[in-house]
């Protein structure tokens, strides 16, 4: 059984930084596209960014020029590096991963159907 291990998250001040990363246990998994997802309170889950095996990536336009997200294929794991951080950006924080064989190394934004789901990572951003 494939899971996805995250590692990073908790409390930050407003601007600042923090780096979240996502394992994938089996490292003989390949994986397709990987992405970053998140979900506020009494709001719905959010694509916060995506990035395919060649490097390829998407942002939603609210995190555009403050979120990196990067993949190292050799280590099958993957990262959303998060800088100038505002209040908004507080939610539980979600990686996701398609399977290569499966889906192929493309993303498509706006895609929710993922091979697996990490536990989830709270992120909170105060003023």
């Amino acid at each position: 059984q494939v899971r996805l291990l995250e590692l990073g998250g908790g409390q930050v001040q407003v601007g600042g930084s923090l780096t979240l990363r996502c394992a994938v246990s089996d490292i003989t998994y390949k994986t397709g596209c990987v992405a970053w997802f998140r979900q506020a309170p009494g709001k719905e889950r959010e694509e916060v960014a995506t990035i395919d095996t060649i490097g390829t990536t998407s942002y939603a336009e609210s995190v555009t020029g403050r979120f990196t997200i990067s993949r190292d294929n050799a280590e099958n794991s993957f990262a959303l590096q998060m800088s100038s951080l505002r209040p908004e950006d507080t939610a539980v924080y979600y990686c996701a991963a398609r399977g290569f064989v499966t889906f192929g190394p493309t993303c498509r934004p706006g895609e929710t159907s993922y091979s697996y789901w990490g536990q989830g990572t709270q992120v909170t951003v105060s003023s």
